[in-house]
This record gives C-alpha cells, structure tokens and sequence, in this order.
C-alpha cells in the first residue's frame, strides 16, 4: 500500500499542463474543488470528470499513475458509499434486518464516490505536473497580500512545499523500517486491533529518528548555501503570465458555465 502512494510526486515533462504558470494551475486546481462540490445533477458531475479526463490526456500522465493515487482512499470511498447506501431515507429498494437500501442513497453514494474520485485525481494533478521549485514560487505570489500583515510568507510557501515533497520519501523510509521488521519476525497483520496498533510502536520510533535527522541535515545544508529566507533573492525562471495561461483560463469558465 505505502509504495502506491504518489502524492508529492513530480513527473517532468513538456505538455501544455506543464508548462502552465504555477499560480494558475493552484486557483484553477481550488476552482475545480469548489465546482466539484456545487454540481448538484449528473450532467454537471459528469462534465467535471470529462474534464478531468482531458486534461489528464493533455498532461500525458500514465494512467497507471493515476489508479496509484487513488488505491490508498478507496476504503475510505467504500465506507462513504455504505453509509450514504443504507443511512438515508427515501424509496426502499433492499430492506435486511434494520438495513434498508433507498434509491436516494444509492444516488448519493455513487456522487460522493465520484466526487472523492475527481478531488484526490485533480488535487495529485497539481503535483504531477508542477515542480517543487515552481510550486514554492506560485503560493508564495499568492500570498504576497499577506505581507501586509507581518507574516513570513515565503518561509511559510517553503515550509509547505518541502512537507510536500518530502511525503513520498517518508512513505518509502516507513516501507523499508517495515521491511526489516518483519524480516526479524515482526508480524503486522495477526491480532486485534489493538494488538496491530502496538505493532506499529517499533516502526514509529526509527520513523521519527530518520525524520529528524533529516530535517537536520536539509537545514545544515540550507544555511551552507548562504539560504536566509525571502529577503533579496531573486529567482532564476521569474513568473509570467502567457497566452496560454489565458487560454486555460478561458476553457475553464466555459466548462464551469
């Protein structure tokens, strides 16, 4: 499961996603949440996902890639579709003992489960297609506003950006500590719940010890290469708003339309 997990990942390429400003591709990406969760009918749910679907053929993503996101949340998206199945009232369809099954939830379940589906897809977009570098770069213009108000805007777009990057590496640090556990006879799938959860004691541990140390040496190499903070940096690829920047943002109000 850990080596599915692909948020925060970045595949370098040269579609016309990739290349889009940075800044735009995070409004975009908050626009298209929002209008997932105010498409009240099929029609809009579905052109949502068409949408999704062609930019995801624009962007030349593998779809595998894509099916990687997703299998970690789909007990999640099985536990919603449930609850929405058999605890909402309306026509009953299926009754067993105190379970009832109405068309109403069955209509609700299948929209959630579309909805979950097209957010973590559309969310791992952002990431596949945006480099850390550029990804700092557009939440720190974003947040230029906030300067006003004393805040450390930059060391904040840096903090989030490297907490991002950095997910994968520590799913794969938890898989390898896993790993040597099990081949000293540690058994993570045997017992209760409780039992498995105390399993997971001698995994969090060297998890945290690996995380500091980390965390050190990123900082010991930050300050050896002069880094203190936003103050008078400059950057090598500075933003700019293109033509196709415009376009994608044409497209966009028409497909919300």
């Amino acid at each position: 499961m850990l080596k599915d997990i692909t948020i925060g990942q970045y595949f370098p390429g040269t579609s016309p996603i990739h290349k889009l400003d940075p800044r735009m591709k995070i409004v975009l990406t908050v626009a298209y949440i929002i209008l997932l969760f105010t498409a009240q009918n099929a029609v809009g749910l579905a052109v949502g996902v068409l949408f999704l679907v062609l930019v995801y053929g624009i962007s030349k993503i593998p779809p595998v890639m894509i099916l990687r996101s997703l299998k970690p949340v789909v007990p999640i998206i099985v536990f919603t579709s449930v609850l929405n199945m058999f605890f909402i009232d309306g026509r009953v369809l299926f009754q067993w003992w105190i379970l009832k099954l109405t068309a109403e939830g069955v209509k609700t379940a299948v929209f959630m489960s579309v909805r979950i589906v097209c957010l973590i897809a559309g969310t791992s977009l952002l990431t596949y297609t945006t480099s850390p570098i550029a990804l700092t770069d557009g939440i720190e213009r974003l947040c230029n506003p906030l300067k006003r108000f004393k805040l450390p805007v930059h060391e904040l777009a840096m903090m989030m950006t490297i907490a991002l990057r950095f997910i994968p590496t520590l799913f794969e640090e938890t898989g390898r500590i896993i790993k040597a556990q099990k081949s000293r006879g540690a058994e993570f799938d045997e017992g209760g719940l409780m039992k498995r959860a105390k399993a997971y004691i001698p995994v969090l541990i060297p998890l945290f010890v690996i995380i500091f140390r980390r965390a050190e040496s990123l900082a010991v190499a930050m300050e050896a290469r002069g880094y203190n903070g936003g103050a008078g940096r400059t950057r090598l690829k500075p933003l700019r708003w293109r033509t196709c920047d415009s376009a994608a943002l044409a497209v966009f109000f028409a497909v919300s339309a």
